[in-house]
C-alpha cells in the first residue's frame, strides 16, 4: 500500500471518529442536562428549605453535621449535594434519636411481635402502650428512611449528570482532536508523493 493510500485511509477514519465522538458527546450532555434538570424540578416540586442559621434544629446536631448543614442555611433544596447534605446530616441524625438509634426494620419486628402478644392479652396496659408507642416509632422511622432513601436516589441521578458532562467534555476535546488530524491528513495528502 503506497502512502498517499495510507494517508487517505486513516485521515477518514480520523475524520469519522472525530465525528462520532462529537456526536457521544452531545447525547452525553444532552443526558446529563435532562438528569440535571429533572433532579432540580423534583426538588423544587418538594419545596424543601434548610433550617436558618442559628436555629435550634441545626444547634442541635453534632458540630460536623451542623457546619455541613449551615453551607446551605435558609436555602430552598435544588441540588443533588443539598439533598445528600440534607439526608445524612439532617434526617439521619434526627432518626437516631427515635428509639435509641434502631433501624426501621429492628423497631418494626419489636412492634408486631409485641402487638402480636398484645392480641394475646388485650388486657395487658403497660403491652398496649409499649405497642403505641412502637407504632410511632416505626412510622416515623418509615418516613424518615424513606425520604432519605429518595434524596440518595437524587443524589446519584446529579452524580450520573456531573459525570456525563464531564465525559461529554472530553468527548468533544477528544472528537475535536480527531478531527484537527484527520484534516492534517487531508492537507498531507495532496503533498505525499504516489510511489512513496
Amino acid at each position: 500500500m503506497n502512502r498517499k493510500s495510507f494517508d487517505k485511509i486513516a485521515s477518514t477514519i480520523g475524520l469519522l471518529l472525530g465525528l462520532v465522538l462529537i456526536t457521544a458527546g452531545f447525547l452525553l450532555q444532552w443526558g446529563g442536562n435532562f438528569a440535571n434538570g429533572q433532579v432540580k424540578e423534583q426538588l423544587v416540586a418538594q419545596k424543601v428549605t434548610f433550617p436558618e442559621a442559628g436555629t435550634g434544629s441545626l444547634k442541635a446536631l453534632p458540630d460536623a453535621d451542623r457546619v455541613a448543614m449551615e453551607k446551605y442555611a435558609g436555602q430552598e433544596m435544588t441540588t443533588g449535594d443539598q439533598a445528600y447534605t440534607y439526608a445524612n446530616h439532617y434526617i439521619a441524625i434526627h432518626m437516631q434519636g427515635i428509639a435509641d438509634g434502631k433501624t426501621y426494620e429492628e423497631v418494626s419486628g419489636e412492634y408486631m411481635a409485641d402487638n402480636a402478644a398484645l392480641q394475646a392479652d388485650p388486657s395487658n396496659q403497660t403491652l398496649a402502650g409499649k405497642v403505641a408507642m412502637e407504632a410511632g416509632q416505626r412510622q416515623a422511622l418509615f418516613m424518615g428512611s424513606t425520604l432519605r432513601g429518595l434524596l440518595g436516589f437524587t443524589y446519584a441521578f446529579a452524580t450520573i449528570a456531573k459525570i456525563a458532562l464531564i465525559a461529554s467534555y472530553t468527548l468533544f476535546i477528544s472528537g475535536a482532536l480527531f478531527l484537527i488530524l484527520a484534516f492534517a491528513g487531508f492537507a498531507h495528502l495532496r503533498k505525499a508523493d504516489e510511489t512513496a
